[in-house]
């Protein structure tokens, strides 16, 4: 993703201030759910909600618990070839899987398990007005309502790489760079939208329908031909053992499936 560019300087140092305001919050970069045993699981950060639920769900049906750590899949790309111990990848993009599989680092060729989207989210008490053609965005940027808009950093975070093709699309990229501050993952970036630290973001739908992102603010789908498809792809790591198999089954369940509807994701073999 060479074509785009880097966080500024300005951008990381606020960036830097706010992680650091909400280090102690579960949806930063890196965040987790560690408790107990089983495998360690790799998880795009935009999966939080729904894959904790999936978990919770598969814990109860077979008794076997996950450890799920949730963050950008490109960092966990690069995480699991440097030997990190996870068992399953869950990716935002399904290219990262390919990477690994080109690698030699997994077991099979990787599964379609959903298809995301993404949304402008502006938190309430914001001057900007949601709108999926982003033009009160393009007004805003020329009036001086914004000052600090947020996406998830694009070198390596799927969701963030996605909000820069729509705002390429719109012809709104040059001139909202200045404003943007990165969050390390979609997560963090969302976390900075609603914490009243930008104006608004470009956030994952996932997270937009979570009730306390949608009780603090309002969102809108960004069309989706605006940008290439999130096609998220899980796969089983070469370490994998019975529990991640058979949470590897459990994701394409009925149960599952229906857990990724509730936040949002189209399922494979079902229409727009």
């Amino acid at each position: 993703m060479s074509n785009f560019p880097p966080p500024g300087r300005i951008a990381l140092r606020i960036l830097a201030v706010v992680a650091a305001a909400f280090a102690s919050i579960s949806l930063c970069a890196g965040s987790s759910k560690a408790d107990g045993d089983g495998p360690v699981i790799a998880a795009a950060a935009n999966l939080q909600f729904a894959l904790e639920e999936i978990a919770e769900a598969f814990k109860k049906s077979t008794g076997q618990s996950v450890r799920i750590s949730f963050g950008s899949s490109g960092n966990f790309v690069r995480q699991i070839r440097q030997g990190a111990p996870f068992e399953m990848f869950l990716s935002a993009d399904e290219k990262f899987v390919r990477d690994l599989v080109d690698a030699g680092l997994s077991r099979d060729t990787g599964t379609l398990y959903a298809v995301g989207r993404i949304a402008l989210f502006v938190p309430h008490g914001s001057q900007l007005e949601p709108d999926a053609t982003l033009d009160d965005l393009a007004k805003a940027i020329d009036d001086g309502r914004i000052t600090r808009f947020a996406i998830a950093n694009p070198e390596h975070a799927p969701y963030g790489k996605r909000a820069v093709e729509a705002l390429q699309h719109r012809g709104l990229w040059d001139k909202i760079q200045p404003k943007l501050i990165y969050g390390e993952n979609v997560s963090q970036a969302a976390q900075f939208a609603l914490s009243g630290n930008a104006q608004g973001g470009i956030i994952a739908y996932s997270i937009a329908l979570v009730p306390r992102f949608s009780a603090a603010g309002r969102f809108v789908l960004i069309p989706e031909e605006w940008h290439s498809p999130l096609r998220q792809s899980m796969v089983l790591l070469k370490s994998a053992g019975p529990v991640a198999e058979r949470f590897f089954a459990y994701v394409q369940e009925p149960e599952a499936r229906e857990v990724f509807r509730k936040y949002g994701f189209l399922l494979p073999g079902e229409a727009p």
